[in-house]
């Protein structure tokens, strides 16, 4: 079987996926204990760390971010209906995490499912994806658009301020263009979330709460954001226009294969699979792997390792004539080509 026989016939591919699309209640039950015992009981330790010295806070403020990414791929599953096999289940917990997580769990997933439809197509840029120009795009932009897209994909500003603005304000709203259930989704978060800080606040003195909450979150988002990014900034990521876009190459080649250290990989509940879980969306998280190894042409991915995914960093353009990733250093070069072209 080889890629173009996949990319041809979704019958190919389907056949293959829908072996490990299966919920498993005994896993999605020992992922949901092995993630929210130690995350109750790191926050009852931070609060009593506290009291004595931020020091001793601050790692387990860290291993708290890092149980609250798990926590919210969790969520993620929930929304793709991919977690329990029941839809009620999904949603209960669901909504339940979206709380936790400060994202609205059926808006968001309205948004998600956008994002899945799209990936890679360079006609249908816009929800749920990182903000990213063509050279030309770029090209023809006013100095004052040019100024805006440099601040925004500013790395500094990508993963300080952007995770901060997304889930603290940006979720708090919706947008008309969605159903009213899942614009009424953003209300009863925000109820839930306010009745959270209100106990919060209640059982451990306001300061204290805000000050690990927000702590806390801030370490889930910035991961958060930084593995969402990595996913689809890489160099030869795929792009096409609508009329020459295929699913399968856009999951395969349009989304990264992040080969994250076992402990890592734990903690970010196998998402850096991210190829399958574009490829098949209903297949859990807990699931990834198996589905990875069971062929070769998923094997045929190239891994993205943590030391490699920090050249991600410095790509901030589609040069849609080679079909890559560039950075802004790579603009003079193109218009030296231009002029002589």
């Amino acid at each position: 079987m080889d890629k173009a026989e996949v990319y041809k016939d979704a019958k190919v591919w389907r056949k293959i996926v829908v072996k490990h699309q299966k919920p498993d209640l005994a896993k999605a039950s020992w992922q949901l204990i092995n993630t929210f015992v130690p995350f109750l009981a790191t926050w009852v330790a931070m609060a009593f760390a506290y009291d004595y010295s931020i020091w001793l806070t601050i790692p387990l403020i860290l291993l708290a971010g890092g149980l609250g990414v798990r926590i919210f791929i969790i969520f993620h599953d929930c929304g793709h209906q991919s977690f329990f096999k029941s839809r009620k289940a999904n949603d209960f917990l669901g909504y339940l995490l979206g709380v936790l997580c400060f994202t609205p769990y059926r808006f968001w997933h309205w948004e998600h499912k956008i994002h899945h439809s799209t990936t890679g197509d360079l006609d249908r840029r816009s929800v749920g994806d990182v903000w990213t120009m063509t050279i030309k795009e770029y090209e023809a932009s006013s100095w004052l658009m040019r100024a805006l897209y440099r601040f925004v994909r500013n790395p500094w500003i990508l993963f300080t301020f952007s995770p901060i603005a997304l889930f603290f304000i940006w979720q708090r709203f919706s947008t008309k263009r969605a159903s009213m259930k899942d614009r009424l989704s953003v209300l009863w978060t925000n109820i839930g979330i306010a009745a959270m800080i209100a106990a919060g606040c209640s059982i451990l003195g306001w300061e204290k709460y805000l000050i690990l909450q927000f702590s806390v979150s801030c370490v889930t988002n910035t991961v958060g954001v930084w593995l969402f990014y990595v996913q689809h900034q890489f160099e030869d990521v795929y792009w096409a226009r609508n009329e020459e876009w295929n699913f399968a190459a856009a999951a395969l080649e349009g989304s990264s294969f992040y080969k994250l250290p076992k402990v890592l990989q734990w903690f970010s509940g196998n998402i850096g699979f991210h190829h399958i879980h574009h490829l098949s969306s209903r297949i859990p998280n807990y699931r990834l792997e198996e589905c990875h190894n069971s062929e070769p042409i998923f094997q045929e991915v190239p891994p993205m390792t943590l030391r490699s995914s920090l050249a991600c960093l410095k790509y901030r353009l589609h040069d849609e004539e080679n079909g890559r990733l560039v950075g802004f250093s790579y603009l003079k070069q193109h218009r030296m080509a231009q002029a002589k072209g």
